[in-house]
């Protein structure tokens, strides 16, 4: 059983920075995908990022390429998300979650939740 940590959320203003970070255990984290998803206030969880457990393939929703970076430090089982011009619709609840070793990821190919970690962006 993997067990997962999201920190790093937090309030700030529109236009600032964050850095999530997700640390894991329980298993061998250079062999599977990791993503990032969301889930804002009365809205359904959607797909954020992913990583291949290669680290050499990335995609990003349409709503964060080019404001968002996913990485991960397989020698520290932890997975990343820096987050650059961020906007109010931005605000979510983060969780990152264990995939399988398929690329490109489909969403129910997302097993292994952490708690989230709240990010709220004000204007």
């Amino acid at each position: 059983q993997v067990q997962l940590v999201e920190s790093g959320g937090g309030l700030v203003q529109a236009g600032g920075s964050l850095r999530l970070s997700c640390a894991t255990s329980g298993r061998a984290f250079s062999t599977y995908n990791m993503g990032w998803f969301r889930q804002a206030p009365g809205k359904e969880r959607e797909f954020v990022a992913a990583i291949s457990w290669s680290i050499i393939n990335k995609n990003y929703a349409d709503s964060v390429k080019g404001r968002f970076t996913i990485s991960r430090d397989n020698a520290k089982n932890t997975v990343y998300l820096q987050m650059n011009s961020l906007k109010p619709e931005d605000t979510a609840v983060y969780y990152c979650a264990v995939g399988t070793r398929n690329w490109p990821p489909a969403p129910a190919d997302f097993g292994s939740w952490g708690q989230g970690t709240q990010v709220t962006v004000s204007s």
